[in-house]
């Protein structure tokens, strides 16, 4: 528990004044700090905690002092929504506003960094890292501060990315790493909330739609009725294209990470590596077609896809391994695109897209499938994401099986294996 209090402090100055303080205590802990006001004792309401009509314009400076109290109480509860276990220096700094004054953002964005790669979050390190390599190549500045970062510098720094050939989602995926360190700044009391930036700076400007990038259920069957003779060396790209699409568009790094044990009879049971939400995924027939044909296929770890080949890897491995296979993957799906006609970039991330697009279409509520895909940006669907059961997402995959021509009819007919 914390209180606080304005009081006078019981030792005079040279002058016979004393000096008007903001008490805090907190786990039987105190400390004053100074509100730079100085009054006679015979000037103070001791009872009310404010000056008496004695005092010179007396009505402003209680005025003052109520806002200084105001102040220090709303310091109080921010800390307790964040649920940081606050210090006494920590309130010090806040209500002074003096906190992080030798904090550069450089200093700061190193520090995030190497904590990233400590904690084995190596994928977020490594954007991280990117985006302050871009950052710093264009403000030229590494004694650069927090509150030195404006909605000016910021646009500026906009039209720096466009001239080096960033489109809207490349400028996006900076911005957003940006103001997602600068939240944090302000978490650590690095600086004051009321420099914040992105409050002019509107990141979501860079919006743009991906009904482009999203495929149509027609172009999906197109990939599932690839012949896997005639292309064997486009088999995998297929299978794990398809196995995201029919487990609630995994993605490639999740999909990378899937063991064995994730398996439990008719669901997948896992924690996506992104938002860290746990996924209970029902196993649709195509997805249950690959993995038993993987199932069958000799492997020296749990790993249900042949990605990682090894047990034991570091993160830092692991993330090097996954570069280098999404790369291999991308380009696949790329010729896979020729191959069957789809005159659409497919990438990984498409079949994360044309799952959403292709439930939308069949009437699926926006909540229902911002649940199942995990979203938290309340920007993608509603204001509020309701939690629904795992039935009702459940039948919601269903849906989107009956109406997707039979994959596994389809690809019984080209390959041995029903994708």
């Amino acid at each position: 528990m914390s209180s606080i209090k304005i009081i006078l402090r019981d030792k005079p100055t040279s002058e016979g004044l004393y000096p008007v303080v903001l008490r805090i205590t907190k786990n039987r802990k105190t400390k004053l700090i100074s509100l730079k006001f100085k009054c006679l004792a015979k000037d103070w309401d001791e009872a009310n905690n404010q000056f008496k009509k004695s005092f010179p314009n007396s009505l402003q400076s209680n005025i003052l002092l109520n806002k200084l109290k105001e102040r220090a109480l709303k310091i109080i509860n921010d800390f307790g929504l964040e649920e940081i276990d606050f210090t006494l220096n920590q309130f010090d700094e806040k209500f002074r506003d003096k906190s992080g004054s030798d904090v550069t953002v450089l200093n700061f964005w190193n520090e995030k960094v190497e904590d990233l790669n400590k904690a084995g979050r190596t994928g977020n390190a490594k954007a991280y890292n990117e985006t302050r390599k871009s950052f710093f190549k264009f403000v030229k500045n590494n004694q650069l501060m927090f509150k030195d970062i404006t909605p000016t510098l910021l646009d500026k720094y906009e039209t720096y990315l466009r001239a080096n050939n960033n489109n809207d989602g490349g400028v996006g995926v900076k911005m957003r790493e940006l103001r997602a360190l600068y939240n944090d700044a302000i978490k650590k009391g690095v600086v004051a909330e009321k420099y914040y930036p992105f409050k002019t700076y509107k990141i979501s400007k860079l919006k743009k739609g991906n009904n482009k990038r999203a495929l149509t259920r027609a172009e999906v069957k197109l990939i599932a009725e690839l012949n896997e003779f005639e292309h064997p060396h486009l088999a995998e790209a297929k299978r794990l294209f398809l196995f995201s699409y029919f487990t609630r568009g995994m993605n490639f790094y999740d999909m990378m990470k899937l063991r064995w044990s994730n398996i439990e009879n008719d669901r997948i049971i896992y924690v996506r590596s992104k938002t860290k939400r746990k996924f209970v995924v029902k196993i649709l027939k195509p997805a249950q077609d690959i993995l038993d044909y993987y199932k069958d296929t000799i492997s020296f770890t749990d790993y249900v896809f042949p990605i990682i080949l090894k047990e034991g890897l570091t993160p830092l491995q692991i993330e090097n391994r996954k570069d280098k296979k999404l790369k291999q993957f991308n380009k696949d799906l790329k010729k896979i695109a020729s191959v069957v006609g789809i005159n659409k970039p497919v990438t990984s991330y498409v079949a994360r897209h044309s799952f959403a697009t292709n439930l939308k279409e069949l009437g699926i509520s926006t909540d229902v499938i911002s649940q199942s895909m995990g979203h938290q940006n309340v920007s993608i669907t509603t204001a509020y994401l309701k939690d629904f059961d795992n039935d009702i997402i459940d039948d919601a995959n269903e849906r989107l099986l009956m109406e997707s021509f039979s994959l596994y009819e389809l690809t019984k007919q080209y390959s041995g294996l029903a994708v």
